[in-house]
Order: C-alpha cells, then structure tokens, then sequence
C-alpha cells in the first residue's frame, strides 16, 4: 500500500496563480478568484503549468479530501473562464408578489399577502437580474452563486399552509449543468 497520494490539476492559460499561507489566488484578467485551503494534512504547490496536492496518508479520508481540493480547483478554473449561472422562477398563484434587486439584497413585497417584505441576501460578487417571473444570479464563484439563490428560495418558502394549494415562492429552474 502505497504510503502517499497525490494528484494535480492543469492550470489553463492566461491563469495566473499564487498559493501563499492557506489561501490559493487565481486570476485572469480581471476576475480574481480566491480560497482558503485549510487541511493540515494536505501540501498543496503552485508550479508554472499545474498545481500538486499531495498527502502523506492514503487512507479513504485523505484521497477524499485530495479529490475534494481538485474538484473546487477545477471549479476555479471553470468560474474565471465563463461564469456560473442559475435560473429561478417566480410563481404566484394567489397574490401578485414583486421583487426587486437593490445593492445587496433581494426583496419581496407582497408575498401571500404579507405587509413586512421577505429580503434574501446578495453575496458580494453576484449579479442578481430580474426579467419579468425569470431571475438570473450569475457569479465566478459556484459557491456564492448557489447560496444566494438558496437564500432567495429559502426567503420565499410557504410555512404552515397546504403546500399542494398555495404553490407560490421563487423556485430554481437551472444550475449549471444541470436543467430541473
């Protein structure tokens, strides 16, 4: 059995990247993509044309983790090439919401009915559009993008109703790579 795993991810070109302290930085032209990588146990390296995450274990947990560091690499990497985007769609049925995108969140008036508006927060570095019952949140992070559009959904779910008769809320129709 061997006593150490490794693997490694090619970096595309025009990526410029730096790996200082537990923070790897990756940039190509204007979109500057940053992660902290805060395993003990793994070493990760920088070279000119891949990055090397090696472990000095090769039990289950740690190939894992190793697996786990280049899968959000390769994320990276795919986010500072063309961004992610997710789709949502408004449903009312029994009253007619309105939601606006302002600076750093998402508010929705009128949501069955409710005097208080629901706010769901923008992470930074998320575009948020609104057009009509579709919204588009797109990010170079996966990660930011997929929590604002939860914290949208998660803002406008019904709770102590029949859900079967009041089917209203904002729903995720597309992530990437996947149709819903």
């Amino acid at each position: 059995m061997k006593n150490t795993y490794e693997n490694s991810v090619a970096i595309p070109d025009g990526v410029k990247c730096k790996f200082s302290g537990n923070l790897l930085e990756c940039s190509k032209g204007n979109t500057n993509l940053s992660k902290a990588f805060e395993n003990p146990n793994l070493i990760l390296t920088v070279g000119e044309k891949e990055i090397v995450i090696k472990c000095n274990q090769s039990n289950r947990k740690s190939v894992a983790s190793v697996n786990s560091y280049v899968s959000h690499i390769k994320n990276m990497f795919h986010g500072i090439k063309e961004r992610f985007v997710y789709e949502m769609e408004i449903c009312n049925v029994h009253f007619p919401m309105t939601v606006k995108a302002e600076k750093d969140k998402v508010v929705i008036t009128n949501f069955l009915g409710e005097k208080v508006p629901r706010s769901a927060n923008i992470l930074p570095g998320v575009e948020v559009k609104i057009e009509g019952t579709k919204i588009k949140i797109s990010s170079a992070d996966v990660e930011k993008a997929g929590q604002t559009a939860a914290n949208i959904e998660k803002a406008s779910a019904v709770t102590n109703k029949d859900r079967r008769i009041f089917q209203d809320g904002i729903f995720i129709t597309k992530k990437p790579g996947v149709n819903i």
